[in-house]
Parts: structure tokens; C-alpha cells; sequence
């Protein structure tokens, strides 16, 4: 079984999130603030909120953007969670989640789309790369509820 780095980072509500956490925890890593996949993504995630809540799973979202652009991407769609703003790379390179993907013709170095969901020991119970949104929030829900 793979095990979760352990880290500390900047997120959104003047909060540092360290990992691994207590409880389960479902990390998940996306491109961009604001763009139309990370978008739907995270509004999965809300819109999920009480039923992962419910498992006693945090959840937690990653990616390059600024605590600024967090906080305003977590305030125009409502969302209940935090997300970790990791513009120096060091929690997306601690997951090999940093990809060349091409982009219009253009080879430009991104976040692949990923979740991994992890116990309070720091354990990786599952890991999804690559992943496409539509009824990926689902599928970590059923995966959390079989614990």
C-alpha cells in the first residue's frame, strides 16, 4: 500500500492543512480555479459535502493557484472545504501529479486531474490519476463508504 507524504500547507481560511489528517481524508489535485472541469468538479464535491461529512471524510483540493484566487473560487461557488494553494509545486510533486499535457498544439507542464484518499495513518487506500469528472465525485463517495 502506498503511503501519503506527510506535509503541511497554505489553504483557504488562514488555515495550514498537514497530512496525514485524522480521519480519512480525499485529496484531490485539479488544473485551475475557475475553468469549466474544475468548476463542475468542485461543485460535485459540494454538492456531496453532507454525505462525505456523514463518513467522517474531509475534503481537501490542490492546486497551483494563489490563497486569492482559492478564496474567491471557494466563495463564488459556496464550497464547505478548504484548498491548499501550492504555486511552488512541493505537495503536487510529493503526489507525481505534475504532467506535460498538450494544450492547442503546445507541450505545457500541468496538473493532471487526480484524488487519493487517505487514512489518518497516512495510508493510501486509493488513488485515481487521470481521472474524467463526470461521476468521479460519485465514485469516491461508493469508495468511502465501503470503509
Amino acid at each position: 500500500m502506498e503511503h501519503c507524504p506527510s506535509f503541511t500547507a497554505p489553504a483557504t481560511s488562514g488555515q495550514s492543512i498537514s497530512l496525514p489528517g485524522s480521519g480519512l481524508t480525499v485529496l484531490y489535485f485539479y488544473p485551475k480555479d475557475n475553468t469549466p472541469g474544475c468548476t463542475t468538479q468542485a461543485i460535485g464535491f459540494r454538492d456531496h459535502y453532507a454525505a462525505f461529512a456523514a463518513a467522517n471524510v474531509t475534503i481537501v483540493g490542490v492546486s497551483r493557484d494563489s490563497l486569492k484566487s482559492h478564496e474567491n473560487f471557494k466563495a463564488k461557488y459556496e464550497l464547505p472545504f478548504e484548498l491548499i494553494s501550492d504555486p511552488e509545486e512541493t505537495v503536487c510533486n510529493l503526489f507525481a501529479v505534475m504532467k506535460l499535457k498538450n494544450m492547442y498544439g503546445k507541450q505545457v507542464r500541468g496538473i493532471e486531474r487526480s484524488t487519493f484518499v487517505i487514512d489518518s495513518a497516512g495510508n493510501i487506500l486509493k488513488a485515481w490519476r487521470g481521472l474524467k469528472v463526470p461521476g468521479h465525485v460519485e465514485e469516491v463517495l461508493a469508495f468511502v463508504n465501503t470503509i
